[in-house]
C-alpha cells in the first residue's frame, strides 16, 4: 500500500491560543441546556466556549454522526453532523437544531467526566514536530508532543477546550482531568462511502442502505481537486509511514529528494491510510484535526485521526466509495 502520491499541505495552520484565556467547567456543559442552542446564528467568536454547543457536540459524537473536533464554537461542522443524524433518525434534513432532533439524541450520561492519566499516558511522546519533512525523517516516531495533546485526540476534543477544562493541570500521571466523554466507536460493515465535496462530508452506509456514521471531511480544493466518479476500497494501513517525493508532490523548502517519513498520529496522514483503486488517493488522517472542513486538501479525503480509525474498522477491500459533487 502506497500513499507517496497523496498531495498534503506544505502548510500547518492552527487555531491553539484563540481561546487560551477562556475557562469552562464540566458542571458548565453537563448542566448546558442544548435547547437554547440556536444554529442559525452566525458562529459564536474563538475568544470563548459555548458550554451548550460542546453539549450537543459530545451528543451527536455518541450517535455516530461525528462533529471533528469537539470545541465549543458553533460552525459548518456542526450542521453536518445534525445532518447526518437527521438522515439516522429518517427525519427532514436541514442541518438545524429543532425539537425533533433535540428528542431523539440520547442524553443519559454527563457530556463531561473525570479521567485518572496514567502511567502509560507519558509514553511515546516526543520533544516536538519540526516542520522540515527532512528533520522529521530523521524522527523514529512522529508521535504526540504532549499528554495534553494525546488526550485530547483521544477523547475528540480540541486541546484548547481541553486546557480550558483543566486551567492550572499539570497533566501528569496520577492527576484526574475533565474530558469529553465521547461514545464508543460505531461497529458494523460498510457497504458503500460517499464522500461529499460541496458539503464536505463522508458518509458510510450499511448493506441496507441505513447510514452508519457520517464524519465532516476535507475533500481537495480548487487548486487540486478530489477524484470523480466511483472507486474501491483497496486496503487499509494502520500508523503508515509517509513517502514525500517533490516530483510528484510538492516542493517543501530546499527538500529535493524522496524522503519516507515515520509512522504516528502527527505524521501527514495520520494514523490511518484507507487506499482506493485510483493509485493517487486515499482516505486518511490528519495532525492538525481542529482544520478539518476548514482548510483544503490537496486531492485525497482527510478525516480526524479518531473518524479514520472508526472507519477503518468497518471496510474491507472492494467497499465502493463514491465522489458526489
Amino acid at each position: 500500500m502506497n500513499n507517496a502520491f497523496c498531495l498534503v499541505p506544505i502548510f500547518s495552520l492552527t487555531l491553539a491560543g484563540m481561546a487560551a484565556a477562556a475557562t469552562l467547567t464540566a458542571e458548565e456543559v453537563n448542566n448546558a441546556a442544548i435547547t437554547s442552542i440556536s444554529t442559525d446564528r452566525p458562529a459564536n467568536s474563538r475568544s470563548r466556549f459555548d458550554p451548550a454547543i460542546a453539549h450537543l457536540q459530545v451528543l451527536l459524537d455518541r450517535t455516530g454522526s461525528s462533529p471533528g473536533v469537539i470545541d465549543g464554537h458553533n460552525g459548518e461542522n456542526l450542521g453536518k453532523a445534525i445532518a447526518g443524524f437527521e438522515i439516522m433518525q429518517h427525519l427532514p434534513v436541514d442541518g438545524k437544531l429543532d425539537p425533533d432532533v433535540i428528542g431523539r439524541l440520547p442524553d443519559d450520561a454527563p457530556a463531561i467526566q473525570p479521567y485518572v492519566i496514567s502511567e502509560d499516558d507519558g509514553k511515546d511522546l516526543v520533544d516536538r514536530i519540526p516542520k522540515d519533512y527532512a528533520e522529521q525523517a530523521k524522527m523514529h516516531h512522529l508521535g504526540y508532543t504532549s499528554i495534553a495533546e494525546k488526550l485530547a485526540e483521544r477523547f475528540h476534543m480540541d486541546i484548547n477546550l481541553f486546557k480550558a477544562l483543566n486551567p492550572g493541570a499539570s497533566f501528569a500521571a496520577g492527576e484526574s482531568v475533565s474530558v469529553a466523554m465521547p461514545g464508543a466507536a460505531r461497529s458494523g460493515q460498510v457497504k458503500r462511502i460517499e464522500a461529499h465535496k460541496k458539503s464536505g462530508q463522508v458518509m458510510a452506509f450499511a448493506k441496507d442502505g441505513s447510514l452508519l456514521a457520517a464524519y465532516p471531511a476535507t475533500i481537495g480544493s480548487e487548486e487540486t481537486p478530489s477524484p470523480t466518479g466511483t472507486h474501491k476500497v483497496k486496503g487499509v494501513a494502520r500508523m503508515p509511514p509517509y513517502t514525500y517525493n517533490p516530483k510528484i508532490n510538492f516542493q517543501l523548502g530546499s527538500n529535493w529528494k524522496i524522503l519516507k517519513l515515520p509512522s504516528g498520529p502527527n505524521n501527514p496522514v495520520g494514523t490511518v491510510w484507507i487506499d482506493l483503486t485510483d493509485p493517487t488517493y486515499g482516505i486518511h488522517g490528519t495532525p492538525n484535526p481542529e482544520l478539518i472542513g476548514k482548510a483544503g486538501s490537496h486531492g485525497c479525503v482527510r478525516l480526524t485521526n479518531w473518524d479514520v480509525e472508526e472507519l477503518a474498522g468497518m471496510v474491507k477491500p472492494g467497499v465502493v466509495v463514491e465522489f458526489v459533487d
